[in-house]
């Protein structure tokens, strides 16, 4: 409960950073969840840079999109009923998930050094199975949190269910 206190007042305090550091911090925990118990790497095997290079999308990209798009979202359909709630949830499904998945998985293959035409076959190959994959997780997911959840703690809440979304975009970003 103490640290639920500490997050809060951070977060009272300084928003925009403990967001940005909340997304980058969950990311890199996905990317250890999925190298150790997807990938079964072992800590010998475990890529460091890889974590690392998640680490630094959550704080230089997720963060800073997608709290920024939960803005402009409550700008767009202000209000907290829960029609407000399925018209946010719709809009964030139908159009900035696509968006937001054709933009990650291709900057997780350039930050990889993948060459453009393998970074766009990986993309042709990869973005169809995640865009389907986002839609059994983030509906449900995402029309509690616009319903249920105040605008300051929605990428928390996100980042948190992400972890296991994170697992899953880091292995299929990273497989070959």
């Amino acid at each position: 409960m103490a640290l639920w206190r500490a997050y809060q007042r951070a977060l009272t305090a300084h928003p925009w950073k403990v967001q940005v550091l909340t997304a980058g911090s969950l990311m890199g925990l996905g990317d250890i969840i999925s190298q150790q118990l997807v990938e079964r790497r072992g800590l010998r095997g475990h890529q460091t840079g890889r974590t690392l290079t998640m680490v630094c999308l959550g704080c230089g990209f997720v963060g800073p999109v997608v709290g920024g798009w939960y803005r402009v979202l409550d700008r767009l359909i202000p209000g907290t009923t829960k029609v407000d709630a399925l018209k946010k949830m719709l809009l964030d499904q139908g159009g900035f998930a696509p968006c937001f998945l054709g933009c990650f998985l291709p900057l997780v293959g350039t930050l990889n050094g993948l060459s453009a035409q393998d970074n766009w076959a990986k993309l042709r190959r990869d973005y169809p199975d995640a865009l389907i994959t986002n839609y059994y997780l983030w509906p449900a997911v995402q029309l509690a949190n616009f319903y249920l959840v105040p605008l300051h703690y929605r990428l928390a809440v996100v980042q948190c269910v992400a972890v296991i979304w994170n697992s899953y975009l880091s292995w299929k970003a990273h497989r070959l």
